[in-house]
């Protein structure tokens, strides 16, 4: 199916054709338990695993896919086998987006069942997204995946975030405050033991590096959900230099040259600006982002000349203004 692939829609033909059949056609694999190894068996489908083709080859075996998606009137995301659909509508037209939600799992059910694939219905999590104000119009009634119902959550976890049905970002905070004090803790245990070379390393490869992942999806959030992520950081750096809960944590950052984190997090916000500047960020971030050197009517006033982006008015305080698009400029 993937050599048909090749030759009928991505015009591989030939001598290049024949590295991919000799690649995919000569593999075995073998069993070995308890010092006991077993006969080899010819594979007849799959990529070698770890290899580097692998997850190439497994992205165009399921190109498919997001036209599929994309003729149901939905939106596709994929990042390697995690298949995300979505869409936006009224809070009157919920119905519909559900039926044809509905529909459009039933499809991609079906399209990888011939394809070879299988749809985990176990892992797959329903999400509706609304401001807090809407919580109430959000519909309970299950959508069906394959044979299994499965029920709308209060949260799900994607790539490592936990995005809530408010945007509110509660769940994340919570789960990423506690492994930083439980690392925390642990480091604590050895602080004698190491130098303060060592300490800081630790601190920052196993509390700052949870700290910021991805930390420009708390963007906007509130104050006390701030409060406690600073908690983490101030810690942190007391941790460093053995000083005592209540003293000034403001000269402690400075000599870290720790940023406080709504400062982390806008400074991972301009770097995601920089880069669809420059073009090395995902096409759906840049597309969110309006220039005004882009804007036709201001191409004879002085500001299409300063690279500058053009701001956005939002209507909803609530959840628009967080929105990359509007939060980025």
């Amino acid at each position: 199916m993937l050599i048909h692939r090749l030759e009928s829609f991505y015009g591989i033909h030939t001598t290049v054709l024949d590295w991919f059949k000799t690649y995919l056609g000569q593999q075995v694999q073998q069993v070995r338990f308890r010092g006991c190894r077993s006969a080899f068996t010819v594979l007849s489908c799959g990529v070698p695993q770890g290899s580097v083709l692998g997850p190439i080859l497994f992205l165009i075996h399921t190109a498919d896919l997001i036209r599929l998606i994309e003729g149901s009137g939905l939106r596709p995301r994929l990042y390697a086998d995690d298949t995300q659909i979505y869409g936006f509508c009224r809070p009157d037209d919920t119905q519909a987006l559900t039926d044809r939600t509905s529909v459009c799992i039933r499809n991609v059910a079906t399209w990888m069942k011939s394809n070879r694939l299988q749809l985990n219905s176990s892992k797959t999590d329903v999400l509706w997204c609304a401001a807090p104000r809407q919580q109430h119009s959000i519909p309970d009634a299950s959508i069906r995946v394959c044979a299994d119902d499965v029920k709308p959550a209060k949260s799900v976890r994607d790539l490592g975030i936990y995005i809530d049905s408010d945007m509110s970002m509660t769940t994340h905070v919570s789960p990423t405050e506690s492994s930083c004090f439980a690392a925390l803790r642990h480091i604590r245990s050895i602080r004698r033991s190491v130098s303060q070379p060592v300490l800081l390393s630790l601190v920052t490869s196993l509390v700052l590096s949870r700290l910021d992942y991805d930390s420009v999806t708390l963007n906007g959030i509130t104050r006390r959900l701030m409060g406690r992520l600073q908690s983490v950081l101030n810690a942190a750096a007391r941790l460093v230099y053995n000083s005592r809960k209540y003293d000034r944590i403001t000269s402690l950052l400075r000599d870290l040259h720790w940023l406080r984190v709504h400062e982390r997090i806008q400074f991972r916000l301009a770097i995601l600006v920089f880069r669809c500047r420059n073009q090395t960020a995902s096409e759906y971030l840049a597309r969110d982002l309006q220039w005004a050197d882009d804007d036709i009517s201001r191409r004879r006033l002085r500001s299409a000349t300063t690279h500058k982006l053009a701001v956005r008015r939002m209507r909803l305080r609530t959840i628009s203004d967080r929105a990359f698009g509007a939060a980025a400029p």
